[in-house]
């Protein structure tokens, strides 16, 4: 397989400021899901194989240690709040699949004042963003039947606005516009707000020419630091960083949604942000779960995601990312922390008790801790479920 011409690039740090202008970066659409490889074991009682995502462990290897040399900064992860969770209970925000954007905003707002012991939603906000910060709200869409909820992400744009933060500092962003566009993210129902993809796909339908070279050449950073990993993809050993993240952001609001995926027990915090920023990202898939904390270690994430609101409004138990809608149900929970390792774990918690209630599993399952604790080690956050503050409580009305 050819490789990226640019597989032997000057590897520098991700940068932690700069910008990039509105018309350099590429603005195709892409499409097409990353192809998963099914499980061939049956599904527990009866139901169908559950969908595998990642290897559970490999020895293939990275430049982690180069990223991690990278002198952290004051706002790297976990962020101010390291090892706090707060888990809403929303009431009946999320109703027969349809999410009242009003109650989700009432619950934010909550969650986010018991986060950081403020009176007032707009100043909770301040202790992660300031008017001078350009924000990039991370969402999924590419669970075709369980993106990010837009009610949720109207309710962060509308408490980013109560904050002080001009509309024109505010993008949504995913690796690919055209899921975004398929899953409701368009600039009609977000007016003044950019809705931004990285990767494309050209004229042949495909994301790389046949030179083997990606389309979105232009819209990722060859000179920010890559994340290396020994094996080959359709881009050579390199996954590079978005320059909605290297570049153009100063601040990333983390927006999963959650799902449950094996073996790393949920699809959320972590996993949202590493995939979603870098491109020739498949064959992550084969590196083994230390390719989500890796990537999310390297400076231009670490430093730069400062929230995780975590979507359950509505959730997934079973079934990975594209699970049929029958798996899908009104959870009604919000996820929030600075610490997206500790959000992971309150997260895998209470999905591992509802798969174990649906008779899915029949008892928690070790693996799934594999990542978190990898995490920790590289100081992402707090992987110890001991020393875990979860601040649990239902919203008011």
């Amino acid at each position: 397989m050819k490789r990226d011409e640019s597989d032997g690039m000057n590897d520098r740090e991700c940068q932690t400021g700069g910008t990039m202008s509105r018309r350099t970066f590429v603005g195709l659409a892409a499409a097409g899901l990353a192809g998963w490889a099914a499980r061939s074991a049956e599904g527990a009682n009866g139901y169908e194989p559950e969908v595998d995502q990642v290897a559970i462990s490999s020895d293939i290897r990275t430049n982690i240690d180069e990223a991690m040399k990278i002198p952290r900064i004051a706002s790297s992860m976990p962020g101010p709040y390291p090892g706090i969770v707060v888990k809403v209970h929303t009431g009946r925000t999320a109703s027969a699949g349809r999410i009242d954007v009003r109650l989700a905003k009432r619950a934010l707002d909550q969650g986010l004042m018991k986060l950081t012991g403020k009176s007032a939603a707009k100043d909770a906000w301040r202790e992660f963003v300031s008017p001078s910060d350009q924000i990039g709200l991370k969402v999924n869409p590419i669970a075709p039947r369980l993106p990010s909820s837009r009610e949720l992400t109207q309710a962060v744009i509308d408490g980013l606005l109560e904050a002080g933060i001009p509309r024109s500092r505010i993008a949504i962003w995913d690796r690919r516009l055209l899921q975004l566009r398929e899953a409701g993210f368009t600039m009609e129902r977000f007016p003044g707000i950019e809705i931004l993809g990285t990767d494309v796909e050209g004229p042949n339908g495909k994301f790389t020419n046949d030179r083997g070279e990606y389309w979105s050449r232009e819209n990722v950073d060859r000179e920010a630091l890559a994340y290396f990993a020994d094996i080959e993809g359709a881009g050579g050993k390199y996954s590079y960083f978005s320059k909605l993240v290297t570049q153009r952001f100063t601040k990333i609001i983390n927006l999963p949604v959650l799902k449950s995926v094996q073996p790393v027990g949920i699809s959320f915090c972590l996993k949202n942000l590493a995939y979603g920023s870098l491109n020739n990202a498949v064959r992550l898939h084969q590196v083994g779960v230390n390719a989500i904390p890796e990537a999310c270690a390297f400076p231009c994430l670490r430093d730069k995601t400062v929230l995780h609101i975590g979507d359950a409004l509505r959730a997934s138990y079973y079934g990975g990312v594209g699970a049929p809608v029958r798996y899908n149900w009104d959870a009604n929970l919000l996820f929030i922390g600075s610490d997206g390792v500790a959000v992971d774990l309150a997260a895998q918690e209470f999905l591992t008790a509802e798969r174990i209630a649906r008779g899915v599993q029949s008892a928690p399952d070790p693996k799934i801790r594999i990542y978190l604790d990898i995490a920790s080690k590289l100081g992402l956050g707090v992987s110890d479920r001991a020393k875990i503050d979860l601040r649990e409580f239902t919203m008011v009305l």
